[in-house]
């Protein structure tokens, strides 16, 4: 039998594009899920062995219903990630015309992305949300609405016509999105990876600079950092890292340890191949060059431990 993985349909979504581009996705049986929270409780109740889910938008930020997801039981991990360039258009029913329409859906970070080109264009049109983008062109097709924002090639799908193609107000956008599995030995380390954390903290001074500061001092880069509200307890948050690293490595191993060492609660998200960047490579920012990556470098790490070693056994001064 073929390996299931689901992901947020239904087909001709941006997320299985994602999927189709990962190897993962070559014989298996794609699943599509009406929503995130439905791939991510597919995986959970083991009717498919993973499920693929956006989970950061490079204009709107990260996706609060997978973040939360991701923290719910029984515990997941990421294990690959995909990014897939954003590009909207605006379909309808073929005769359909811009004075036609009334009515205008999409996914909320399609709308998100095109509110823009919306108001502008379409300054009438009653906006509504769909489950995805390309969820909102099927109901276009079943004459549910007038219009979608969604991929080019969810109109080929539903046989509609693109009025309007390239719509995003911010051209360029990248969705980045995650594959989750039920948690199991991590890819091994690439030299590029990416590992995804959530912890919690006593709420008093300096005990989040505490924990960060656990990851700057072994020379680990935060690429990103998201508060999210703890369902259940009021005023507390879970913070989502997002760090360069694996943890098989030595510096990330030992800030593992030592935030759970420090935090109330640590989750450990997964380990897994960075998309988009070669390994090794530095960004240049406007404050000046980043911090050289030889700092998390394994091999340092590994001769600390040995001259460590040697100090407590009294062989070197």
């Amino acid at each position: 039998m073929p390996t299931r993985i689901a992901f947020l349909g239904p087909h001709a979504t941006f997320t299985e594009q994602a999927l189709l581009s990962l190897p993962e996705a070559s014989g298996a049986e794609l699943v599509p899920c009406a929503g995130s929270p439905a791939v991510l409780a597919a995986v959970r109740d083991g009717s498919v062995a993973a499920g693929c889910v956006p989970i950061e938008n490079s204009v709107e930020g990260a996706v609060p219903a997978v973040l939360d997801g991701l923290l719910s039981d029984p515990p997941l991990v990421i294990i690959r990630e995909a990014l897939v360039a954003v590009r909207f258009a605006l379909m309808v029913r073929p005769g359909t015309t811009a004075a036609g329409i009334r009515t205008v859906a999409s996914h909320t970070h399609g709308i998100a992305q095109t509110r823009g080109w919306i108001a502008a264009h379409l300054p009438d049109a009653e906006v509504l949300l769909s489950t995805s983008t390309a969820e909102a062109a099927a109901q276009v097709a079943r004459g549910e609405f007038d219009a979608a924002v969604a991929a080019p090639i969810a109109a080929e799908q539903h046989g509609l016509d693109v009025l309007t193609d390239d719509i995003a107000d911010n051209p360029g956008a990248v969705t980045r999105f995650a594959l989750v599995a039920p948690p199991g030995p991590p890819p091994a380390p690439t030299g590029n990876d990416r590992t995804t954390i959530a912890v919690t903290t006593q709420n008093r001074p300096g005990a989040l600079l505490g924990l960060l500061t656990e990851l700057a001092v072994r020379g680990i880069d935060i690429t990103r950092i998201e508060s999210r509200p703890i369902k259940d307890v009021h005023a507390e948050y879970w913070f989502h890292l997002d760090c360069t690293g694996h943890v098989a490595e030595p510096a990330m191993g030992e800030a593992l340890a030592a935030l759970h060492r420090r935090s109330s609660r640590v989750r450990f998200l997964g380990s897994f191949p960075r998309a988009g960047k070669a390994a090794g490579t530095v960004t240049e920012s406007a404050a000046g060059p980043a911090v050289p990556l030889g700092e998390s470098d394994p091999a340092g790490f590994a001769a600390a431990q040995e001259w460590l070693a040697a100090l407590r056994s009294g062989s070197v001064a």
